[in-house]
């Protein structure tokens, strides 16, 4: 899959952009704040009809103006494919494809595969367990919509139960029904991830050793209750009843759910070096861009932005070395450091674009003057 042009008109600090995209590397030089990352979050959207950041929409918007435009084409598969988004102050969005609104935006997932390599990457590691299932959920809905629609049913049942909790029902019906859809779709949320922890493992610990470069050990391993044997939701529900009465919010459930990350046999969070962190969330991310690629029967698009601070220079050359390989399709990357770029961009065989970013402009910069 590769994405052709991409049209904004006050995204961000972006007031206006008609960019022409090489099929293979995309570079954006500038200062930070200058508009680079809004660029890809702006990818990203199109994407994921959701911001990277997770802001709401209304902040998207450039400061002072009252609407947001957005045009993507793309060849999917052997075929043009445009996508529009339209916001404006006090209307509800529209986010089309071909032309046509989507009467849930839900079945957008997963049809333009994408994945977003960031500095805020690190609270995969350091945050709360929320941002490990947030990536969870979103990696696996791009590649299975039997899943995010069970996600999206658990979701619903959830708040249902938590505020039945917080207002004080006790018609035993009430919960029954409630807690009969939270066991369904439980089941196929956890059989899920545990298929996909298992798979994405052997990748990781493959990109990890070539970014690495040593024989460190590290490990992901699925977080559950409902791992243990015999364990049902509904189980698990009765026997927090009484607990969850007094704090009234569910305690139990796949929503509680963590990945455990390992270096050496000791949480990286705790024990990982700066380098080793970003390290491991990079080869996080490149272990979810093949686990897609084989998913979807797409490459992704991939999306670095400013990725090589905090590493030595060792792996920046390796992790140049895995993102130039024939393994990869399309790149956006961003950086402030012009060494960088230049080293991927002579890996690309002279196939890429390169441009100058300041104050949400975009200047185009010639092969000439990338020499």
């Amino acid at each position: 899959m590769i994405l052709k042009q991409l049209t904004l008109t006050n995204f961000k600090n972006i007031a206006q952009a008609d960019l022409e995209f090489s099929p293979k590397v995309n570079g954006f030089l500038g200062n930070n704040g200058m508009g680079k990352s809004n660029l890809l979050d702006a990818i990203y959207y199109m994407s994921l009809t959701r911001s990277f950041t997770r802001v709401p929409d209304r902040m998207l918007m450039r400061r002072g103006e009252t609407f947001t435009l957005a045009k993507a084409l793309y060849d999917r598969r052997g075929t043009a494919e445009e996508l529009t988004l339209g916001m404006a102050e006090g209307k509800r969005k529209k986010f089309r494809r071909g032309g046509k609104e989507y009467d849930r935006l839900s079945a957008h997932i997963g049809s333009f595969p994408l994945v977003m390599i960031a500095p805020q990457d690190i609270d995969l590691i350091r945050g709360a367990g929320e941002e490990r299932r947030s990536w969870m959920d979103v990696v696996i809905s791009q590649s299975d919509p039997v899943y995010l629609d069970a996600l999206i049913r658990y979701s619903r049942a959830l708040e249902q139960r938590n505020t039945m909790l917080r207002t004080g029902v006790v018609d035993h019906t009430l919960y029954e029904a409630v807690e009969q859809i939270m066991e369904f779709t439980a089941a196929t949320i956890h059989s899920a991830r545990t298929r996909w922890v298992a798979e994405l493992t052997e990748i990781f610990n493959r990109y990890y050793t070539a970014i690495a470069g040593s024989d460190e050990v590290v490990s992901i391993a699925y977080d559950s209750t409902l791992s243990q044997p015999g364990s049902t939701l509904t189980a698990l529900l009765d026997s927090a009843r009484r607990h969850d009465e007094i704090v009234k919010h569910t305690s139990v459930g796949p929503h509680r759910d963590d990945i455990e990350m390992l270096l050496d046999g000791m949480p990286v969070r705790r024990t990982g070096s700066q380098g080793q962190c970003k390290s491991f969330t990079i080869a996080l991310r490149l272990a979810q861009y093949e686990f897609l690629s084989r998913a979807t029967g797409m490459r992704p698009l991939l999306l670095l932005d400013d990725i090589f601070d905090k590493l030595d220079a060792d792996r920046v050359e390796r992790i140049v070395s895995v993102i130039s390989s024939d393994s990869f399709g399309q790149i956006f990357i961003t950086d402030t450091n012009r060494t960088h770029l230049d080293e991927i961009m002579s890996r690309s065989a002279g196939d890429y674009r390169l441009w100058h970013v300041e104050r949400g402009v975009f200047t185009p910069v010639t092969h000439d003057e990338t020499h």
